[in-house]
């Protein structure tokens, strides 16, 4: 049994989104975002199907040349390859699932 919490010892940054892993299970990687308002993660893309999960706070979300408005509770899933971007809107916590072969790393680079 593995154990986390995505609301206790959060850091927020001012220059860019905290990117913290919470579990890894035999299959997956479950990765915490901490957004202020205002802050981007630059389009990119995973090379693994992703979940984004918005815990707390808002984001635009966008993906396909579209932008959609992702709040509390809203959970979007991408294939592999899928380029997209966030811009906060409202500080925001958001659950990132990565597959087990995904790197949190790349996930880092994003917001260096």
């Amino acid at each position: 049994m593995i154990t986390a919490s995505i609301t206790e010892n959060i850091t927020y940054k001012n220059d860019k989104p905290t990117i913290t892993l919470l579990m890894e299970t035999d299959t997956t990687k479950e990765i915490r975002i901490v957004m202020r308002k205002n802050q981007v993660m630059k389009e990119h893309s995973a090379p693994k199907p992703i979940v984004v999960e918005i815990f707390e706070g808002e984001i635009n979300f966008g993906v396909n040349k579209k932008e959609l408005k992702l709040k509390k509770g809203d959970l979007i899933a991408l294939d592999a390859n899928v380029p997209h971007d966030l811009v906060c809107t409202e500080d925001a916590i958001v659950r990132l699932t990565l597959a087990k072969g995904d790197s949190i790393k790349r996930v880092n680079d994003v917001v260096s």
